[in-house]
């Protein structure tokens, strides 16, 4: 059945204790208590999803995620499909943003495309994948998920897919196509009306058939989010921590949500894009973005910044001195 392809039953917990022990640690370091705000808790969210105190960001990656939209026949993108394919090309060869941003973050990365020179049928006329296509992209997200990683963090690439990503998060959360369409690559405000008509259109066509988040992703998805989705679901199995980019990647994460709340409880929002409806998704998802640069790029661009940060989380917890080890008098 296409609905066992996203399990979210029997998924590991957080690990208290560790989560604990980092916040023990924090209560005694010189500063004041919580004087660093959120990097107290990135620091005790990789603890609590590691379960380890101290943490470990010895191995971390970033997974880019490539796809092809048969949508994009519809004229809802401002740079043509042909794009996707020179992108990959350009990650390949070292000249993408995501390529200098995962270098300065001392991050691995892999771009994954697993279905070079196909792309899903257009969701407007029929059914974005078939069951058996819709299960090797889960596959191929589940299986970029290696042994021994400390921290993943997730991107994605594709032209049409902030479009494929509102349909899916209209199909989700309801509100229609207007109110989750953006100006992706840069449309023209009548370019982001006649987005939402597409939307729309497709959500008329499939009406009845999108009730459950798995079959919307895959009537309404697109290869790269649904291996995105296999791939945030097999790290949180295998209790890796994840750092979620932008709004594709949150439609992606949203469809876990959909099923079970907890199921991304082990992921953080690196950052919130300018993509008009991110900001929205993740309140409705209860994530807080680590960083708020006004970017939209994709490409793993904001999750990228964010490993920075959570770096830097890390060695503020590890490498301050405690009270009593500097000599210095704690409150009274």
């Amino acid at each position: 059945m296409v609905d066992a392809i996203l399990d979210v039953a029997g998924l590991p917990k957080p690990d208290d204790a560790a989560g604990r022990a980092a916040q023990a640690r924090e209560a005694v370091l010189t500063k004041p208590l919580r004087a660093l705000g959120r990097l107290e808790e990135l620091t005790a969210h990789l603890c609590a999803w590691q379960g380890r105190h101290p943490p470990i960001m010895d191995k971390v990656e970033i997974h880019v995620f490539a796809g092809r939209h048969g949508v994009t026949a519809q004229n809802i993108s401002a740079f043509p499909a042909s794009v996707t394919d020179q992108m990959v090309v350009n990650f390949q060869q070292g000249g993408a943003a995501i390529n200098q941003l995962a270098a300065a973050a001392g991050a691995g990365l892999t771009v994954h495309d697993p279905f070079v020179g196909h792309a899903t049928r257009d969701w407007t006329e029929e059914e974005a994948m078939d069951p058996a296509s819709f299960r090797a992209a889960v596959d191929a997200g589940r299986a970029a998920v290696g042994d021994g990683v400390d921290l993943i963090a997730i991107g994605e690439m594709g032209i049409g897919n902030t479009t494929t990503a509102a349909a899916l998060c209209a199909a989700l959360f309801g509100g229609g196509g207007l109110e989750w369409s953006g100006a992706g690559t840069g449309l023209s405000p009548d370019g982001v009306r006649h987005k939402a008509k597409v939307i729309e259109r497709a959500l008329a066509r499939h009406k009845g058939r999108l009730r459950d988040p798995v079959e919307i992703l895959r009537i309404l998805g697109g290869f790269e989010l649904a291996a995105m989705a296999g791939c945030i679901l097999e790290a949180r199995r295998r209790r890796v921590p994840v750092v979620l980019d932008g709004f594709v990647v949150g439609a992606a994460a949203a469809v876990l949500f959909r099923l079970a709340p907890d199921a991304i409880a082990h992921c953080l929002a690196g950052h919130v894009s300018a993509e008009h409806a991110h900001r929205g998704l993740l309140a409705r998802m209860g994530l807080v973005p680590i960083l708020d640069l006004d970017m939209r790029l994709g490409e793993a661009s904001g999750a990228a910044l964010a490993i920075s940060v959570i770096r830097a989380a890390m060695a503020c917890h590890l490498g301050m001195a405690t009270f009593a080890e500097a000599g210095v008098a704690g409150k009274l």
